[in-house]
C-alpha cells in the first residue's frame, strides 16, 4: 500500500501540522558526485534512542518506500519529484546523490526492490492501462484508496530491458524479495480479494498463501527467509465484510483499521502479532528475526501521528522508535543492521512533504 493511503487517512482530523515548529536543518553535507541530491543532517527527536546521525537525503514532494539494495549501498524509491503528479521509480546512492528515474514516465508505479545481484529491479506500474496517472477514487465514499490496476515489472538498473512478470491487469504489487533472491512476495486482487502470493523471480509457480477475507499485504521475508510478516484487514462481522467487498468490487479498499501478523514462508501458522487499533503497517524484521518494527497512528487512530514501534513476534515487547509529532513510516534495515532507512514528514520544505530519511541504528 502507497504512504499516500496512510497520510490521507491522517487528515481527517488535523488542523496543523507540529513539524512546522521546527526551525531548518543546516546543511552538513552535500553529495553530488553524478546527481543533484543534497544529505542535511537533522537532530533526533527526544526519546529517539535508537537512531543517531540522522540525514535527510530528498527534499521536496513526496517520496517514500525506499528499500536497499543487496550491497546496501544504493536505495531505490517512489517519488512525484520532477513536477509529477503521481509515483515514478527512481535510484539514489545512501548519501542522496546520483538520484535518477529508472521507470519509464508513464502510468503510476510503486513498490520497488533489488535483485538479481543488484543488476536489476522490479516494481508495479499501471503504464499498460495509459500513460496518464490513474484516477483518484470519489471521495464521496469517505476516506478510501484506490486500487490501481498494477502489474510488476522488472528492468535493468539504468532502465533498460523493462519486461513485464505478471499480467493480471487488477491491483498486484506490494513485492519484495526473499533473502536468498528466488522468491517474490506481493499482495495481488487476481483471485478476486486481496491476498499475498510468492512466485519465483521469473514469475513462475504462483502460490496463494492467504484466503482469510480481507486485505492482506504488505508482506517482507524474515533475515533466513522462514517467516513472512505482513499487515492485515479482516472484517470481523458481516457487516464490515459487506462493505470491504462493496468497496472492492469499486477497486477501492479503505484501510484505517490494519494489524501485523506473521507466517511461515510457506503459509502456514498464521498468528496476529498487535491488538492496537489503529493503522498498523510496513512491518519488517530486525537483523536478527528477533523483532519486528513497525509503523502505527494506534495512540490516536484519527491523527496523521504515525511513529515507529519495536515488537516481537509474540506481540511483547512493545517499545515506542521515533517521537516525531508527524508521520513516520516504511522503515527497513541494511542488509548489515547498521543502518535504518524511512520516510517522514519532519523537516519539510512545505506542511505534509514526506522525504526519504535514513540513520545509524543503536540496538
Amino acid at each position: 500500500m502507497t504512504r499516500q493511503a496512510y497520510r490521507a487517512a491522517t487528515t481527517l482530523v488535523v488542523a496543523a501540522f507540529a513539524s512546522g515548529c521546527h526551525s531548518a536543518p543546516t546543511p552538513s553535507a552535500v553529495a553530488e558526485r553524478d546527481g543533484a541530491s543534497v544529505a542535511v543532517s537533522v537532530p533526533s527527536e527526544p526519546g529517539e534512542s535508537h537512531l543517531s546521525n540522522i540525514r535527510r537525503l530528498t527534499n521536496g514532494g513526496e517520496n517514500a518506500e525506499a528499500y536497499f539494495s543487496h550491497d546496501g549501498q544504493w536505495l531505490t524509491f517512489q517519488s512525484t519529484r520532477d513536477g509529477r503528479t503521481c509515483d515514478q521509480q527512481y535510484v539514489m546512492r545512501i548519501d542522496g546523490s546520483g538520484a535518477r528515474r529508472i521507470s519509464n514516465g508513464e502510468g503510476k508505479t510503486t513498490c520497488g526492490y533489488f535483485f538479481d545481484g543488484d543488476r536489476r529491479l522490479f516494481f508495479a506500474s499501471t503504464h499498460a492501462n495509459g500513460a496518464a496517472c490513474p484516477p483518484r477514487p470519489d471521495p464521496s465514499q469517505g476516506y478510501v484508496w484506490g486500487l490501481d490496476k498494477f502489474d510488476i515489472y522488472t528492468l535493468d538498473r539504468d532502465g533498460t530491458g523493462l519486461h513485464r512478470l505478471t499480467s493480471n491487469n487488477v491491483y498486484t504489487a506490494e513485492g519484495t524479495l526473499s533473502p536468498d533472491g528466488q522468491t517474490i512476495v506481493f499482495t495481488s486482487l487476481k483471485d478476486g480479494d486481496l491476498d499475498i502470493y510468492t512466485m519465483n523471480v521469473d514469475g513462475s509457480n504462483v502460490r496463494r498463501l492467504t484466503t482469510a477475507p480481507g486485505y492482506d499485504g504488505g508482506p517482507f521475508f524474515s533475515p533466513d527467509g522462514k517467516r513472512i510478516v505482513y499487515r492485515a484487514y479482516h472484517p470481523t462481522d458481516s457487516a464490515e465484510l459487506r462493505t470491504y467487498r462493496d468497496l472492492l468490487r469499486q477497486e477501492m479498499v479503505r484501510p484505517n483499521k490494519m494489524e501485523i501478523w506473521v507466517m511461515n514462508a510457506d503459509g502456514s501458522d498464521q498468528r496476529q502479532v498487535t491488538n492496537l487499533g489503529g493503522a498498523n503497517f510496513a512491518p519488517f524484521f530486525t537483523p536478527d528475526g528477533r523483532r519486528i518494527i513497525f509503523s502505527s497512528n494506534y495512540k490516536n487512530p484519527h491523527s496523521r501521528n504515525f511513529d515507529l514501534y519495536l515488537v516481537n513476534p509474540d506481540g511483547t515487547g512493545l517499545e515506542q522508535v521515533t517521537t516525531n509529532p508527524d508521520f513516520d513510516g516504511f522503515p527497513q534495515f541494511s542488509p548489515d543492521g547498521r543502518r535504518l532507512v524511512w520516510a517522514s514528514n519532519r523537516f519539510d520544505a512545505k506542511p505534509g512533504e514526506t522525504n526519504i530519511f535514513i540513520a545509524d541504528w543503536k540496538n
